[in-house]
């Protein structure tokens, strides 16, 4: 298993050792030793979740408060999807910065970020179907959004899916009227960088 940082600091793509024989594939897709090396810390497992996703459906960008945040290590079990970190941290040197990774049933690599980082992913297959290690539950009251098509992050999403055919985005109505980066500057919505280093510096070491 291997780890590679991304643009975005606090993220990472995680590429996994995988075992093939005739009867098929084996691999383990999250290690807690090599965790705590790339990130310094432990991942405290609260909630994991399952997303089944058609072909062009667009998900996020999504962040969480900070604190506690929530932070995820996803991995897409079958199909193919397009995962997008972007610092949304106030104050940060790479703030607006966003990154990419193809999680697909091929390479069957992760993704982790950090808390107070945006999530946002495109499905490229019917059924994609994504697992997320999430460091705290559900709370729908510290939870926001960044409209993913926002021009000013400029996420460059995918205009073809995995078999060749259009991709034209489908966004959930929630998604659809969440504010642009410059809304929720201005309202203070997104979390700060400064605050975000200190949470992520006192998560315990194991």
């Amino acid at each position: 298993m291997t780890y590679r940082e991304l643009a975005v600091p606090g993220a990472w793509e995680i590429t996994p050792k995988q075992h093939g024989d005739p009867r098929g594939v084996f691999l383990e897709y999250f290690q807690g030793a090599p965790f705590r090396e790339a990130t310094g810390h432990a991942f405290d497992l609260q909630q994991a979740n399952c997303s089944v996703s058609a072909a062009g459906v667009l998900r996020g960008i999504h962040y969480a408060d900070v604190p506690p945040g929530q932070a995820k290590y996803v991995t897409c079990a079958k199909g193919a999807v397009l995962d997008v970190v972007v610092d949304l941290r106030v104050g940060s040197p790479t703030f607006a910065t966003w990154d990419t990774v193809l999680l697909d049933d091929v390479d069957r690599r992760a993704v982790y970020l950090s808390e107070g980082l945006g999530h946002a992913f495109i499905s490229l297959e019917d059924d994609s179907t994504v697992l997320y290690l999430c460091s705290t539950p559900y709370a729908p009251g510290r939870e926001h959004g960044i409209h993913p098509l926002d021009p000013q992050v400029g996420i460059v999403w995918p205009t073809t899916a995995r078999d060749g055919s259009p991709l034209v985005p489908q966004l959930s109505a929630k998604d659809e009227a969440a504010p642009s980066l410059a809304e929720a500057v201005a309202a203070g919505l997104l979390p700060d960088h400064d605050a975000v280093r200190a949470y992520v510096e006192s998560l315990p070491a194991e």
